[in-house]
């Protein structure tokens, strides 16, 4: 099915973002983005609040039909516009497992990155809590053990992929990960980076995050020399 013009509210430091336009790519489809910065005086924002009242990205808006929430849109796109269901197997234990995987990164891994961040973004501070650091390389041993094959689900790309690497890709730019403690993390990392698209899509802006919170909490810091 050819789709209509897709339009994608987004922002490109967004992990959940970044994992839709990976899905996009993968499938072929072309986006209308809008990039949202979700804040006063957005010139998007009085359409946006029409679209989606809540106020969270990302939000696809497929011809009226309008979904939010970035794994929902994921498995919108593949069921709707997929050739196959490679990205989003049909098979029942295929796609419970990725189901588990998107709960991990969800539950564990995005969560405790914005455990990380936020109060470094929106409170001030000047530091990262050790505790919180400690999460996060708690979380990097979760998917480490996860990683049994070459892929999230076995030993092909799934929207689970994309989803986990949207997050990943930004955090070890805040807390290193250790190659050597987390060799199946790397490889797939490698193997992700290898994806023609995967730079516009989800590289660029993981960086991009990553750099803005290390630069806040330096910004925060100097406020009190």
């Amino acid at each position: 099915m050819e789709p209509n013009r897709l339009v994608l509210y987004t922002n490109r430091k967004s992990p959940p973002c970044r994992a839709v336009k990976l899905t996009a790519r993968a499938l072929g489809i072309e986006l209308v983005e809008k990039e949202m910065t979700l804040l006063r005086g957005d010139k998007l924002m009085e359409e946006f609040l029409k679209v989606n009242p809540q106020q969270t990205i990302p939000v696809l808006d497929d011809g009226g039909i309008v979904i939010t929430a970035s794994h929902a849109i994921m498995i919108y796109l593949v069921c709707k516009y997929g050739r196959d269901d490679g990205l989003y197997p049909s098979e029942l234990v295929r796609r419970a497992r990725v189901h588990t995987a998107l709960h991990l990164e969800a539950g564990v891994i995005f969560s405790r990155l914005s455990f990380l961040f936020e109060p470094v973004i929106y409170s001030g501070k000047s530091y990262f809590h050790s505790d919180r650091i400690e999460h996060i390389r708690k979380a990097y041993r979760l998917l480490e053990d996860s990683l049994v094959d070459q892929y999230m689900v076995g030993e092909s790309l799934t929207i689970a992929d994309f989803s986990c690497i949207s997050s990943i890709a930004t955090l070890v730019g805040v807390v290193p990960l250790d190659e050597s403690k987390f060799p199946k993390i790397t490889a797939w990392m490698r193997r992700m980076q290898e994806l023609p698209y995967y730079e516009e899509a989800n590289g660029t802006g993981a960086l991009e995050l990553a750099e803005f919170v290390l630069g806040k909490k330096e910004a925060n810091a100097s406020q009190f020399l």
